[in-house]
């Protein structure tokens, strides 16, 4: 099994301005917690402990948030007369994690470059750090190995925005379905298996992933496609985050992969 996940977490959330102004995207909350705490749970569930983090955008707040999150975990007694800090019941998950300041304006590949020289040599995840899935990672990396290709995308069908009406010959309304799924398009949904030499197709900080290297992979026929039937959904807007922390706070989150307790 893969056990390194590279997260894209710079950018600066322009249509979620009503959250990002003071902070970036990836610390938006759903259900008191950052975004990116719940894609790292999502990976942790499967055996993923690894993690480097692309920062950019305010990335000195997700610094803060790392360095003080054993303390936020645990109960501490402070001794200020020996200036020490004893930590009890620490319920911080086991966690490797590296956070590279990739740069404010740098595009999507161009980030993913600065971070190669963390990387081991083995195959390693990466994701966006604004969308949730109950993806199975065991059956993606098996897609990926058994394609013989140097990436693989997960492929989702978007949610659909509006309700859907069937109308039957008399204008009637036989059907009603609130946000279906989308057209049974495909789309990229984050959650890749990459060889590390995928990142020699980035040439600068302007290349951004989605366009030249994914395009140069999938013309010489090297970028697989793990079709993911389940749950998928972005935080793109303010009406996303609401949806999230609604299906959270019901006990209705399918990318809950963990118990409670878990760590």
């Amino acid at each position: 099994m893969i056990r390194q996940a590279v997260i894209l977490a710079g950018g600066r959330g322009t249509r979620l301005t009503e959250e990002t102004a003071l902070r970036p995207k990836p610390l938006v909350e759903i259900g008191g917690a950052p975004i990116l705490w719940h894609i790292m749970k999502i990976f942790y569930a499967q055996g993923v402990t690894d993690f480097i983090i692309c920062l950019g955008y305010k990335g000195y707040l997700i610094k803060e948030f790392f360095a003080n999150y054993s303390l936020h975990r645990s109960d501490v007694t402070f001794d200020f007369e020996t200036h020490a800090i004893h930590y009890h019941k620490n319920r911080a998950e086991h966690w490797r994690v590296t956070l590279v300041d990739t740069g404010e304006e740098t595009m999507t590949g161009g980030r993913l470059k600065r971070i190669k020289p963390h990387l081991t040599s083995n195959p390693f995840f990466m994701t966006y750090g604004d969308g949730v899935a109950d993806v199975n990672l065991e059956k993606l990396v098996i897609s990926h190995n058994s394609s013989g290709c140097r990436a693989t995308v997960t492929a989702v069908t978007p949610p659909g925005r509006f309700g859907a009406l069937t109308l039957d010959h008399n204008n009637l309304v036989s059907n009603f379905q609130e946000k279906p799924q989308g057209d049974h398009g495909s789309i990229n949904g984050g959650f890749f298996v990459l060889d590390p030499s995928t990142l020699d197709l980035v040439k600068n900080d302007q290349t951004i992933w989605e366009r030249e290297p994914l395009e140069q992979l999938a013309r010489t026929k090297n970028l697989n496609a793990y079709r993911h039937p389940g749950f998928w959904h972005p935080m793109d807007t303010m009406r996303d985050r609401l949806y999230l922390d609604d299906l959270w706070h019901n006990n209705k989150a399918p990318w809950k992969l963990w118990h409670e307790g878990d760590a």
